[in-house]
């Protein structure tokens, strides 16, 4: 039977997780096996269960105890579960694009790099990509167009961090991903990868040129918005690649870039 208390006040000790602390305070750098996470929505929070990652409480409309919520319920037995109605939810900054349901989630160790790309042949690395959103939807384009795990620098922003989470549609917890250390890059090279920074730079590779998908083991390397990769890190790159444009465009958000990138570079097509 779920433990199930409603709540009144927006101010109510038990909405802190949720409403008062920020994203940096439930990540607990100092201390990260006490770090914590909010999923957002049913399908989010249901990811993150099958995942095993485990809940600490969850907060939803009251409505949704018999509607949408029912299931997710169903497998929080002993866990506290919060409710409220809409017009005192509607306080917590968001809560209208969570589809009425949060729920406050352990953090696990993060794996590290050379696990993480053991028997992988296609992986992404994000360079300093510090929007939340950038980082969910190039997550989910990772997941769904074939690429085996993801691999962020220090500078991006966390994927576990509620827009990201939101924006991957709970991908976050079905792709391998972990942060590099710095320096990171050689340690993907003696790994055996052949690594590509997709780059806006003249002499390039075209996205679809052949050598691409010839390559064994491929690491795709992709730069934050406005700066994108520095010219070291290109440098320091097997392949230079581009997306060809027209129409005088002169470049995609990094979002819509990675699906490019991963639907032709996945190399999953043939059965590889």
């Amino acid at each position: 039977m779920n433990l199930i208390t409603e709540i009144n006040d927006f101010f109510a000790p038990e909405l802190d997780v949720y409403a008062r602390l920020t994203e940096v305070q439930l990540l607990n750098r100092e201390y990260p096996e006490k770090g914590l996470f909010i999923a957002e929505s049913p399908k989010v929070i249901e990811r993150a269960l099958d995942a095993g990652y485990e809940a600490v409480s969850c907060l939803m409309e009251k409505r949704h105890i018999e509607g949408e919520g029912k299931q997710i319920l169903a497998r929080l037995k002993d866990v506290p579960v919060f409710c409220a109605e809409f017009d005192v939810l509607t306080q917590l900054t968001g809560f209208k694009l969570t589809r009425g349901m949060l729920c406050a989630m352990k953090r696990k160790p993060l794996p590290d790099v050379r696990e993480i790309c053991e028997n992988k042949r296609r992986i992404v690395v994000l360079d300093k990509v510090m929007n939340p959103t950038n980082v969910g939807a190039v997550i989910r384009s990772a997941a769904a167009l074939g690429m085996d795990a993801v691999l962020l620098t220090p500078g991006c922003s966390d994927p576990l961090y509620r827009r990201a989470a939101r924006v991957s549609m709970g991908t976050v917890f079905q792709i391998d991903w972990t942060f590099l250390p710095d320096g990171g890059l050689d340690i993907i090279k003696d790994l055996g990868f052949k690594t590509a920074a997709m780059a806006l730079k003249d002499n390039t590779l075209s996205v679809d040129d052949p050598r691409l998908t010839e390559v064994n083991k491929l690491a795709v390397i992709m730069g934050t918005e406005g700066d994108g990769l520095s010219d070291k890190t290109i440098s320091d790159c097997d392949f230079t690649v581009k997306i060809p444009m027209y129409h005088g465009v002169d470049s995609l958000n990094v979002a819509a870039a990675s699906a490019v990138a991963f639907y032709q570079l996945a190399n999953k097509r043939s059965g590889s």
